[in-house]
């Protein structure tokens, strides 16, 4: 039966995640999509711009999927969890962790290992899909940290694993055709205290974790999560793909995820980080592919990330707590990257966003959503602020907003919602973006009167050198310091600027156009 689940486990992450036709590259104006973003189809294992998982993974899972489905089952597979009513029993003792094996004897081979490194099969890892590794793998990082630190190094095979905490000065380092695979049992992932939606509550471990660790990365390969029962435990909270709390000095490079209805990627209390030519692939609401939240030096540079929730979310807690916390989500830099959603956004920004968001730039990216491609977001009783966001050198592709605000009426109120008049609203100051070419989006920016707190303006919103085609263009409320300039769109209908409660320069459209034409 474990082979038959391995299989199926396997075959349903074959299903490629679907992307409009208008996200090909083919449809990028020409000259945007940069040298930087079109590496990431050639260093990405998954091949930046497709729908179609890694080679690496589907050359290595013939075998696995021939073996297991050779021999036959009627019933479900023992431990796969059913609903969110499943008991963790992650008090369970590990199994006793396998001793490494005797130099000289027969396995296979881990080719392009370093001889330094740490190689799994040593330990008793048997990466065949169906033997669970996680004892194996655990006792390797282990031995690595005791050492000092350096490599553990996954040869190819699929290593079906449970939760595995990552420790300081170590690498994961997984070769050719080497994939992770989240293991099915609950009881697989501890039960610790995580922060999900802005609070912290009981979860359960991810699939890789690492706490209070420096000096650590996870490098080429490809990593599966759980199957979808688990992505949708809520009470508590199903495994994480990868977790990283409170880590300074961290390098993620080159691999590939997959997972659904669940979180891939959450950094919280990171800094200094580089995320660098990642695929990141996820199904339905909650499928964040990355959240960065409460974290200090983010770069998040030529990845290729495609959900069904935001493609990457900035966030700082949420609620009284949380601004008491002041630990901001600052100094981020998303570059060269492509970015898509299905449901909601490329980019959101809160609504945890109490704690603060500041110093975020976003630059040379192709970007689309399915609700906005940029959502700024928040509620009453959020508090909080957002400062110095910008963007540069972006491209839009079909979404219905490129820019939306709400700022009163968007996500879970808080258990300790922040008090008072002005102060419950999130103060949003600074915000500018310039050189955008948009492509089939229905309205430019939105910020209705009824989404926007009158008591707390947005102060300074800037639009500049902004081109291309939409249905409607401009509807905002309730801001100040308004520049807008170089805006050359086609193809609204209706007034280009309804404007309401609001003051700066270039609100009257027709006015900016006349002074276009004279350039």
């Amino acid at each position: 039966m474990k082979k038959l689940f391995a299989a199926l486990a396997i075959l349903s992450f074959l299903v490629p995640v679907g992307r409009a036709d208008t996200n090909s590259e083919a449809d990028v104006p020409a000259g945007v999509l940069t040298n930087s973003l079109t590496a990431v189809a050639t260093n990405s294992l998954a091949g930046a711009a497709t729908n179609a998982l890694p080679e690496a993974v589907t050359n290595a899972l013939p075998e696995v999927v021939t073996n297991a489905l050779a021999t036959t089952a009627t019933n479900a597979p023992a431990g796969v969890a059913t609903n969110s009513s499943v008991k963790s029993s992650a008090s369970a003792k590990p199994a006793k962790p396998a001793k490494p094996a005797k130099s000289g004897k027969s396995r296979k081979s881990g080719k392009g290992a370093k001889s330094s490194a740490v190689d799994v099969l040593d330990y008793g890892a048997k990466g065949d899909g169906v033997t669970k590794d996680t004892a194996a793998i655990q006792q390797a990082l282990d031995t690595c940290a005791q050492k000092g630190g350096g490599t553990v190094y996954f040869p190819e095979g699929v290593y079906l694993t449970g939760s595995l905490v990552l420790h300081s000065k170590t690498k994961l380092e997984f070769g050719a055709k080497a994939n992770l695979l989240g293991s099915p049992d609950i009881a697989d992932y501890p039960i610790v205290n995580v922060r999900w939606e802005g609070e912290f509550r009981a979860g359960h471990r991810a699939l890789i974790s690492a706490t209070d660790a420096t000096d650590i990365a996870i490098t080429n390969g490809a990593i599966f999560g759980p199957p979808l029962p688990l992505g949708k435990l809520r009470d508590p909270r199903g495994p994480a793909l990868i977790e990283l709390t409170s880590c300074t000095n961290t390098v993620l490079t080159g691999f590939t995820t997959q997972y659904q209805q669940l979180w891939s990627i959450h950094l919280l209390f990171c800094k200094n980080l580089t995320a660098r030519n990642l695929t990141i692939r996820t199904v339905s609401a909650n499928g964040d592919g990355m959240d960065v939240d409460s974290c200090n030096g983010v770069t998040i540079e030529r990845c290729d990330i495609d959900t069904g929730d935001d493609a990457i979310s900035l966030k700082s807690g949420r609620g009284l707590a949380a601004q008491t916390l002041n630990r901001p989500t600052e100094n981020i830099v998303i570059r060269d990257c492509r970015l898509n959603s299905s449901i909601y956004a490329a980019l959101g920004i809160g609504t945890e966003i109490s704690g603060g968001v500041r110093n975020v730039k976003l630059e040379n990216c192709v970007i689309s959503g399915r609700q906005n491609a940029i959502f700024i977001k928040s509620r009453n009783g959020r508090g909080g602020y957002l400062e110095n966001l910008s963007g540069t050198n972006l491209t839009v592709l079909k979404s219905p907003t490129f820019i939306g605000f709400d700022l009163t009426t968007k996500g879970i109120q808080a258990t300790d919602p922040v008090p008072g008049g002005v102060a419950q609203w999130t103060r949003v100051h600074n915000v500018s973006f310039q050189k955008v070419r948009v492509q089939d989006v229905a309205q430019l920016v939105v910020a209705l009167a009824t989404n926007m707190p009158a008591a707390c303006p947005v102060d300074g919103f800037t639009l500049a050198d902004i081109s291309g085609t939409c249905k409607k263009a401009i509807t905002i409320a309730d801001m100040t310091n308004v520049d807008f300039s170089g805006i050359r769109i086609t193809g609204f209908s209706g007034k280009f600027i309804t404007a309401t409660n609001t003051y700066g320069r270039g609100l009257d459209y027709s006015a900016m156009r006349r002074k276009w034409w004279l350039w």
